[in-house]
């Protein structure tokens, strides 16, 4: 029931160009496209079989790679490693019998061409990340791709399915 609540209101969103809160009533910053509540729950992202096989990648771009069990980011026309320490776990049997639909997309701002699962095409707003204190010790049970921001460090968090990685100043 709350995924068939999250894909209407995310394409409720899509028509009418608006903010989307997600866990929260209302967004709190006028510069953000999605926001995310404060639970001890974060973000997963999209776990691919190997960044090497993605074609039209845009710069933004987040994934989980499940070749090498790391969160990659595509920056500057290059991929990024996220979590640094490689002793990442995954089990991906839940997606490895599934077929993908290639048109399968939500976006949030003025539509474009750009791939992509969940695409916020906003050029003057960005996603705000959910919050969690301290997530190495509050999120009981992370998935791995799983990304927040730590309130206490001020970092962002990646998980790679082993290990929390921290990226601060």
């Amino acid at each position: 029931m709350k995924k068939t609540v999250l894909i209407i209101g995310l394409i409720s969103s899509v028509s009418l160009y608006s903010q989307v809160a997600i866990g929260k009533a209302t967004a709190e910053s006028a510069s953000s496209s999605i926001e995310f509540g404060n639970a001890n729950r974060g973000i997963v992202l999209p776990w691919v079989t190997d960044v090497a096989s993605m074609q039209n990648v845009a710069n933004g771009t987040l994934v989980f790679d499940l070749t090498d069990k790391k969160v990659k980011s595509y920056q500057n026309n290059t991929w990024i490693d996220l979590s640094v320490d490689g002793t990442g776990v995954v089990d991906s049997t839940l997606q490895d019998t599934l077929t993908e639909n290639p048109a399968a997309k939500v976006s949030i701002g003025i539509p474009t061409a750009t791939s992509g699962i969940l695409v916020l095409e906003d050029n003057n707003k960005a996603m705000i990340l959910p919050k969690v204190a301290s997530p190495h010790l509050n999120i009981i049970s992370p998935a791995a791709g799983m990304m927040v921001y730590d309130t206490v460090k001020k970092q962002l968090v990646v998980f790679n399915g082993s290990v929390w990685t921290f990226w601060g100043e």
